[in-house]
């Protein structure tokens, strides 16, 4: 049963709460580099000297992606396969963007090949807002969640940053070892008592597969992760904590490298080369993946900015007609540099501590995001009240 909806709530169309417009064309000579974001209906798409609409404003998609609602708080130039909000009609701008959010948009999509939102028939639908005293209680809570997640993810781009800058430092620059102290090698030049050698020499390369999907007893007790490239597609972090799909142990059985596990370095093998990650979770992998265990000789941490820093050389080695693909037997003769193990060790030691506090955070965002994907419909619909929300959110710390 639907909750009840609070009575100083009013009931009313759409267009009586907000005004939608369609964006703006952007020549293609105009995207130079700015300070304003380009809004297409997927989101942030590029930057502009020059903005179309003043913020705080509220941008959705009118074709393409449809539903998705992004909120900008200074100005920006909203595409023309965008919606914007032109009018806000005293409602609250960041309110706003959350009741957007709610919307069912597949009400509103037409048959077209690439389907389309009409904003005239959008602004009929009736819909239930609170008053603006109560928007803005609702937006603090929601905006609190948001801005404390957004702050998670610049917290782990700067770690992230740190250990790259130590692994460039450290690695590639070689700061703060005499010139007389570097020799040539097939490498350049590199700290004497250092040793270069190929990849597939100093670690352990293996591949993945993928059990029969026409076979359910493959998938049907779902008891180890199974990892394909997707899971590090979207992935905001440079280690995976979890994956979409789950084998059994019959399916497990049917992938030569078994079970890997944690701290196994990954590498994206084809379409496309070159996502990176190091798991916290033993798991398998598909055949799009080039893995590499944990070894003595290199860290998968040393691993992951190695690669990064190599993927031009990766690339170069790579085959195929229909897509690009790095094979297990054109990566391992690719040439590594090898350290000292005290100095890898000193490495590990420094930059383990970065990545633990960057899963932390992501662990965070993830029960942020999860409590506010919950608490967000139902503070739109009067079905939770702000009190009830503040202590879930308390809660959580």
């Amino acid at each position: 049963m639907a909750a009840e909806v609070p009575a100083s709530w009013r009931r009313a169309p759409l267009g009586d709460v907000l005004e939608l417009k369609r964006g703006y064309d952007l020549p293609k000579r105009k995207r130079v580099p700015g300070r304003v974001p380009i809004i297409s209906s997927s989101g942030p798409s590029d930057w502009h000297n020059e903005g179309k609409v003043l913020g705080p404003g509220v941008v959705t998609g009118r074709y393409g992606t449809i539903g998705k609602v992004f909120y900008c708080v200074g100005e920006f130039w909203p595409l023309n396969t965008s919606l914007y909000v032109r009018d806000f009609k005293g409602s609250d701008p960041r309110f706003v963007s959350y009741f957007l959010k709610t919307i069912r948009w597949s009400k509103f999509t037409d048959k077209a090949a690439v389907p389309g939102v009409n904003r005239n028939h959008i602004h009929m639908e009736s819909v239930v807002v609170p008053p603006l005293p109560e928007q803005r209680r609702i937006a603090a809570v929601l905006g609190a969640l948001d801005d404390k997640i957004e702050l998670n993810r610049k917290m782990n781009e700067t770690l992230e940053a740190t250990a790259q800058a130590i692994f460039q430092s450290w690695f590639i620059d070689f700061d703060g070892v005499p010139a007389e102290d570097l020799v040539e090698s097939e490498l350049g030049s590199i700290p004497k008592g250092w040793e270069e050698d190929t990849i597939g020499n100093v670690a352990t390369v293996v591949g993945g597969g993928t059990p029969s999907t026409k076979r359910p007893e493959f998938w049907s007790k779902e008891t180890h992760c199974w990892t394909t490239p997707k899971d590090l597609s979207s992935a905001s972090i440079p280690l995976l904590l979890d994956t979409e799909r789950r084998i059994s142990d019959a399916g497990l059985a049917k992938i030569s490298s078994g079970l890997l596990p944690v701290g196994t370095f990954l590498l994206s093998s084809r379409a496309p080369i070159g996502y990176t990650a190091i798991t916290r979770i033993p798991l398998a992998v598909n055949q799009g993946y080039i893995a590499i265990p944990p070894g003595d000789r290199l860290s998968s941490f040393y691993l992951l900015f190695w690669a990064r820093e190599n993927l031009g050389v990766i690339k170069g080695r790579a085959g195929g007609t229909t897509f690009q693909e790095i094979s297990k037997r054109n990566f391992r003769p690719i040439r590594v540099l090898i350290p000292p193990k005290d100095v890898m060790t000193e490495f590990d030691k420094v930059v383990a501590s970065l990545f633990d506090r960057i899963e932390t955070g992501e662990k965070e965002s993830r029960t942020l995001t999860a409590l506010r994907d919950t608490l967000l419909p139902k503070l739109i619909s009067g079905e939770v009240r702000v009190p009830e929300a503040e202590a879930q959110v308390e809660a959580v710390g």
